[in-house]
């Protein structure tokens, strides 16, 4: 891995606190590796034999049972996965494939969790991260079962304004196709839902959501500290390791 990298990696809550000493000899045991588009790296049920880290490029976790599939989360850089299964040293519950060309350093299970062992601060930043990822999925799952499809797209389109801070527009961060399975709905439901939300203060151009009325979307929406707090985003923002209660596609 490049030298380079090392200060955005100790930048991660997960790897900020930890002693130098124990940070270089986990990075010593990290390689880097790039992956082409579309390339599935891990699959659910395997071995987790590294912690990953996304350097450059996108990836999406996900799910699949019987011939469903659905998006669990879409991890940008600097972010991490799958931290549980590599402290548990348990399988993977989620497959995990590059949306576009990616460089991710690996760290393996085995290594991490021997420092897990020997470093106090990482253990704490861990457990942390681990407590925050839990909360976040309550979240998430609390607002695929108390919202209907309109209301869950209102109040995805509140929280990315707030995070663009405040802005009355911005991109979506990932393409349609994957908001709508993390989002609990198919495509078609999220286009119906984003085109029954223009007479409540929603326009769209593109990738590019406009909002026109702030007050009624919010009126839609519902905005809930104990369902929209912190880690119910999708990345740009760090979702890393959030192991997603989603839906399957074929749910609305």
């Amino acid at each position: 891995m490049r030298d380079e990298d090392k200060p955005e990696i100790r930048k991660l809550a997960l790897f900020r606190d930890m002693s130098p000493d124990n940070f270089e000899t986990l990075m010593q045991a990290a390689y880097a590796h790039a992956f082409p588009a579309q390339l599935e790296m891990i699959r659910q049920g395997e071995p987790a034999d590294f912690l990953h880290i996304v350097m450059e490029g996108t990836v999406e976790l996900f799910s699949g049972w019987r011939d469903r599939e659905t998006t669990m989360a879409v991890v940008r850089p600097v972010s991490t996965f799958i931290l549980a299964a590599c402290i548990k040293d348990a399988p993977y519950l989620m497959s995990a494939r590059t949306v576009e060309k990616s460089r991710i350093i690996m760290i393996p299970a085995k290594d991490l969790r021997a420092t897990f062992r020997l470093d106090p601060e990482f253990a704490v930043s861990t457990i942390t991260e681990l407590a925050n990822c839990y909360r976040s999925v309550v979240r998430h799952a609390k607002g695929l079962k108390l919202r209907n499809s309109k209301e869950r797209v209102a109040a995805y389109i509140c929280r990315q304004s707030r995070l663009a801070g405040n802005a009355a527009s911005f991109i979506l961060p990932v393409e349609k196709r994957l908001l709508a399975s993390y989002l609990g709905m198919t495509p078609e439901n999220l286009s119906r839902a984003i085109k029954s939300l223009q007479s409540d203060g929603v326009a769209v151009d593109g990738m590019r959501i406009i909002i026109t009325d702030l007050k009624a979307l919010e009126a839609i929406a519902g905005p809930d500290a104990l369902i929209d707090g912190p880690g119910t985003e999708m990345p740009g923002v760090n979702l890393a390791d959030m192991q997603m209660a989603g839906m399957q596609r074929k749910t609305n």
